[in-house]
């Protein structure tokens, strides 16, 4: 990782790097930190497959949350898009830009500590950065690559009319822990216990990538997507690019036990959890043929994909209530600007 000086008092960069990044850099490319660039050898008939995603304080994550899982989900956001592209993760860069609150032992080892535990579970190591100091907000960017066969990636174009749409894991789970987190009284208000809203928080703060399916989708799909600004706009996107249409069937969209009972106390909850981001999920454009064979495959790998809709030839999205008319959503998805 690159030095700065005028880190000012406290830890310097040369500690910051030596004590709590190096160890993390357990791939040969990184040169265990010591250069000012890594020196990647990719293995023979495999392409690289580059992902690069920022957190800001304040924006997507909160100032009170745990540096842990700050840590975490500054690699999971990431490690879900090399997911949705069925790559292996390989090695990934940091850029940290610390303000004074961060620039401690406790915080850092906090933090790196997350980055380590998620590690340990996708394969990823360290391999270079930056730090610096800001005067706020914290900012954190990773850049995150994979590995995948020679002409093998799952791209976000190539859907085609009549495959079928599916989705792992739950939806809006992510939606709900962040308004508890913003809300007190929003837990009594939806009837949840301190189990469901300790459940719900942790999705915002600490979603799992579904990197285990990524020969599943890497085999077996037309096209596929992480879902991070909603499952309705990010299926929008996947349909867009490809030239077709899709519709997705609201009752049959995965959702958690925690989240099934907020809904049922508060129907109208329906269309953000619908649209709403932070899921980081997978959404896969399967063909028919090989449905059976793509929900086999990861159930073995211990994933669940839920069978939602199906591609249309008709341009446009459409998302159906249970009475099979079109839902009229005011809202489509997550976006900055």
């Amino acid at each position: 990782m690159a030095e700065h000086g005028g880190e000012g008092k406290g830890l310097g960069e040369f500690e910051i790097i030596a004590r709590y990044f190096a160890p993390l850099a357990t791939d040969a490319s990184a040169l265990s930190l010591r250069d000012d660039a890594a020196v990647l050898r990719p293995p023979e008939g495999q392409e690289l497959v580059i992902s690069c995603d920022t957190l800001i304080e304040g924006v997507h994550f909160l100032s009170g949350d745990p540096p842990q899982s700050v840590g975490h989900k500054a690699l999971a956001v990431n490690l879900s898009d090399l997911a949705a592209k069925g790559a292996r993760p390989y090695i990934y860069l940091l850029a940290l830009s610390l303000t004074a609150k961060e620039h401690n032992s406790a915080w850092l080892e906090a933090f790196a500590s997350g980055l380590a535990a998620l590690q340990e579970v996708s394969g990823i190591a360290l391999a270079g950065g930056d730090t610096t100091k800001t005067p706020g907000p914290l900012s954190i960017t990773v850049t995150a690559l994979g590995l995948v066969p020679h002409g093998h990636a799952a791209l976000r174009h190539g859907a085609k009319r009549g495959d079928r749409l599916y989705v792992t894991g739950t939806i809006g789970d992510a939606y709900l822990g962040l308004r508890l987190l913003k809300e007190a009284k929003l837990a009594a208000h939806l009837g949840l216990s301190e189990e469901d809203a300790g459940f719900l928080v942790g999705r915002y703060r600490e979603p799992k990538p579904r990197n285990a399916l990524a020969i599943p989708l890497r085999n077996y799909a037309s096209a596929a997507i992480d879902v991070s600004d909603g499952l309705v706009g990010d299926v929008g996107k996947l349909a867009a690019v490809s030239h077709v249409g899709a519709a997705i069937e609201a009752a049959r969209v995965p959702l958690s036990a925690s989240a099934r009972k907020a809904l049922a106390r508060d129907p109208s909850l329906l269309e953000a959890l619908l649209t709403a981001g932070d899921d980081y999920e997978v959404v896969a454009a399967i063909p028919e043929i090989s449905a059976a064979a793509f929900e086999s495959e990861a159930a073995g790998r211990g994933e669940t994909v839920t069978l939602i809709g199906r591609i249309e030839e008709r341009d446009g999205l459409r998302v159906l209530g249970e009475d099979g008319r079109t839902l009229k959503l005011k809202y489509k998805g997550f976006a900055h600007f």
